[in-house]
């Protein structure tokens, strides 16, 4: 295993929910953080609230400037760049027979192409430093929650995108892994309307029953997953599960 100190770590979607808590998570072991994000006023407070350790960039990884000004900003904080963590995404929930096209064209670009192209921007560094890259599928790849088929099926092409990239680019060095979360209290699902912050410890006693843990995670949870995934020297091409056995299908009364 390696040892986060002294690490330079960029992580989209840092503004909040598991992209916040990795940055924090990585900033408190000792790594220099770089978080990005398309919210300023959010992705400036998290870093605040972590310290000299991290700096933000206001950045939308979707735009090819953007993208290259996040892994110039890493390279200026830190000197490198040996872990990005692609947690920026978006989540569309309705029906499929009124799914329009543009939205899922929108999702794609958001969570598959803008993921593969800010990795591609950092893979010279990630190369030099032998680094890793971190994705995020989800439980919906494995377990099908009627009104997220957009969703489920960008996670499922970023999953089958880490075994791809895996044995591409282990020859050089850079190691590929995904976290597959299960329900998680964060930010994307409230926005998604799957969770209501403040009647969490409600929305908990009702999904508890569908983990055979008996309750949704927490960001910090996934973030240890990340951690592992980032500094294990031989593992590669791996779909990390932390879903608490969401993904298992069974429901306990």
């Amino acid at each position: 295993m390696r040892n986060v100190a002294g690490m330079s770590v960029i992580v989209t979607g840092g503004g909040s929910g598991i992209g916040a808590a990795t940055a924090d998570h990585f900033a408190k072991r000792g790594a220099l953080v770089t978080l990005a994000g398309r919210r300023a006023n959010r992705v400036r407070q998290v870093a605040e609230s972590i310290g000299p350790a991290a700096k933000w960039v206001h950045a939308d990884i979707t735009v090819a400037d953007d993208r290259s000004l996040v892994v110039e900003s890493a390279i200026n904080h830190a000197g490198g760049i040996d872990v990005l963590v692609n947690c920026a995404a978006d989540m569309y929930r309705g029906p499929f027979s009124t799914l329009d096209e543009q939205q899922l064209i929108d999702i794609f670009h958001n969570n598959v192409v803008s993921a593969m192209m800010v990795s591609q921007a950092a893979l010279p560094h990630l190369v030099e430093r032998k680094g890793a890259i971190i994705f995020f599928g989800s439980v919906h790849v494995t377990r099908a929650f009627p009104g997220a088929s957009p969703y489920a099926a960008t996670k499922g092409a970023l999953e089958a995108l880490t075994g791809v990239l895996a044995s591409e680019l282990g020859p050089l060095g850079v190691r590929v892994s995904c976290v597959r979360p299960g329900a998680v209290l964060s930010e994307l699902n409230v926005r998604a309307g799957l969770f209501d912050m403040e009647t969490a410890r409600r929305r908990n006693d009702e999904l508890g029953p569908a983990h055979v843990l008996g309750r949704p995670g927490t960001a910090s949870e996934i973030a240890e997953a990340v951690e592992y995934l980032a500094c294990a020297e031989w593992t590669t091409g791996s779909v990390m599960v932390v879903d608490g056995g969401l993904g298992l299908g069974t429901t306990h009364a």
